[in-house]
């Protein structure tokens, strides 16, 4: 008889390093491809972030090397879902964090090109990491967002209701809007109607803000592909930008999140937002993929 063959066999599996990283609890995968390419299918990303039989994160972060002269680095970010997004401000903080404690660089202020732009990343000597966010984007076309002409506040109708909404981009796009309490807030029921609303059509993030005083609100953000996290830092600056706007709250402000605090500053428009917050290594390992 000839050798039988096996015709079950398992598919190569690669052993990938990895690093487990948080911001105010907003939790990451980071993956150096700064020495060797590391190329991941949006199967295998899903497949990572899983809590139950993977790493588990919200976002895996991949950091490259520059792409232009002027920057330093380039980094790739995707959500738990597997589809690349375009910015993360906790990301960014966790970002400079992992490349200083890696040893692939020793300046203190990084140029990161992202798919929206140049970020520049600061590490503070207190081991909180300010990052220069940009300039907030308000027109609808840019965001993207459906509307015939920019505004201040859009009504947004979702079934029954209609929320009163500012609509922004930080690099990703975002819809902020007002509650009394933002713990009773619907994030749950309402998060997942605004995410997927046809007049964003490559989907949004849904902030839910309560303001506290001039100087303080509370934030909880539904992230478009991620679900409700602990934390959002681009939702922080979207918030604040849109308190600002509204004449709620003051140009500096602490934004309180389920997962801990930032501190955002917005001068105005045409100005860049500023976020300040810490990042934090919670282990590291190798997961066979």
């Amino acid at each position: 008889m000839g050798q039988v063959k096996n015709v079950l066999q398992q598919p190569a599996l690669v052993k990938l390093p990895f690093t487990k990283m948080q911001g105010l609890g907003n939790d990451f995968v980071v993956i150096d491809a700064t020495r060797q390419p590391v190329e991941l299918t949006p199967p295998q990303l899903r497949a990572l972030a899983d809590r139950h039989f993977g790493v588990g994160c919200d976002q895996i972060l991949r950091v490259e090397k520059a792409r232009s002269a002027d920057t330093d680095f380039y980094y790739r970010i995707f959500n738990a879902d597997g589809g690349e997004v375009e910015q993360c401000g906790n990301g960014a903080r966790c970002f400079v964090r992992f490349v200083h404690d890696k040893g692939l660089t020793r300046q203190s202020q990084i140029r990161v090109g992202t798919l929206s732009g140049v970020i520049t990343p600061r590490l503070e000597a207190d081991g909180q990491v300010t990052v220069d966010m940009g300039v907030p984007v308000f027109e609808p076309a840019r965001i993207p967002f459906e509307a015939p002409v920019q505004a201040l506040i859009y009504d947004l109708a979702v079934e029954k209701k209609v929320f009163k909404i500012n609509v922004l981009s930080m690099g990703n796009p975002h819809a902020v809007q007002v509650v009394e309490d933002v713990d009773s807030a619907p994030v749950a029921s309402d998060g997942p109607l605004i995410e997927a609303h046809p007049r964003f059509p490559k989907r949004v993030n849904a902030g839910f803000m309560q303001v506290v005083n001039r100087g303080h609100i509370k934030l909880r953000v539904y992230e478009r592909g991620a679900g409700e996290t602990l934390a959002c830092g681009t939702g922080a600056c979207a918030a604040v930008v849109a308190g600002v706007q509204r004449g709620l709250i003051d140009h500096r402000v602490r934004v309180s999140t389920r997962g801990g605090e930032l501190t955002i500053t917005w001068a105005g428009e045409g100005e860049p937002v500023m976020m300040t917050g810490p990042a934090v290594t919670v282990f590291e390992g190798v997961v066979a993929i």
